[in-house]
C-alpha cells in the first residue's frame, strides 16, 4: 500500500463558522501576528470577543499566531513569547503562571501515517500551572505537561511530562527534576 492524498478527507473535523474564521484570520494578522498592536489589554479583549477564556495579566508579545481562539484557555499571569504559534485545532489549556517562550509551537494536529488516506488526527494540549515551554520548542498533539514541568529550548515533546521535571532533546527525555527556591 502507498499513501494516496487524493483520498484525503477531513470532513469529520469542524473548525467553526466560516464567517467567524475569516474574520478571525484578518484580526489575527492585524492584532497578533504583527508588531502594530502592543497593548496586552487589547489583545486580551480581542481574544475574549472570539471566545477564548483569558485569565488576569496575560502577556502576549508581538508576532504570535493563534489558530482558533475559541479553543484556547489561558490562566492568570501567562506569558506568550514573540513568534509563538498556538496551532490549536483542538483545545489548548494553559494554566496559571505558565511561560510559552519565543518561537515555541503548540500543535494539536497531525496525520495518521498508517492509513492510505493520511487522515487528520487532532488531540488537545494541556499545560498545567507553572509550566515553561522553552524557545523554539515543539509540543505535539495530546501532550499533558504536569505542574511546573519544563521543556528546554529547541526540544520536541510527544508524550506527557511529569510534574517538576525538566525535559530536553528531540525526542525530549527527562533529564532532571526541577527544584524551585524562594
Amino acid at each position: 500500500m502507498k499513501t494516496d492524498l487524493s483520498k484525503y478527507n477531513n470532513n469529520h473535523y469542524s473548525s467553526g463558522n466560516i464567517f467567524v474564521r475569516v474574520f478571525w484570520y484578518f484580526t489575527n494578522i492585524l492584532v497578533f501576528k504583527s508588531s502594530f498592536f502592543t497593548s496586552y489589554s487589547i489583545k486580551r479583549i480581542v481574544l475574549k470577543v472570539f471566545g477564548a477564556k483569558i485569565g488576569k495579566n496575560v502577556i502576549i508579545k508581538p508576532n504570535v499566531n493563534i489558530k482558533y481562539p475559541w479553543k484556547l484557555q489561558l490562566g492568570d499571569h501567562v506569558w506568550i513569547g514573540e513568534g509563538a504559534w498556538i496551532d490549536n485545532l483542538d483545545s489548548v489549556i494553559i494554566g496559571d503562571h505558565c511561560c510559552v517562550s519565543q518561537g515555541a509551537l503548540l500543535i494539536c494536529g497531525n496525520h495518521d501515517y498508517t492509513k492510505v488516506t493520511f487522515d487528520l488526527v487532532v488531540k488537545p494540549i494541556v499545560l498545567e500551572d507553572g509550566v515553561w515551554i522553552g524557545a523554539k520548542s515543539v509540543v505535539c498533539p495530546g501532550v499533558v505537561a504536569r505542574t511546573h514541568a519544563i521543556l528546554t529550548a529547541g526540544s520536541t515533546i510527544s508524550k506527557d511530562m511529569q510534574a517538576y521535571s525538566i525535559y530536553r532533546g528531540n525526542p525530549a527525555e527527562k533529564v532532571k527534576s526541577r527544584d524551585i527556591k524562594e
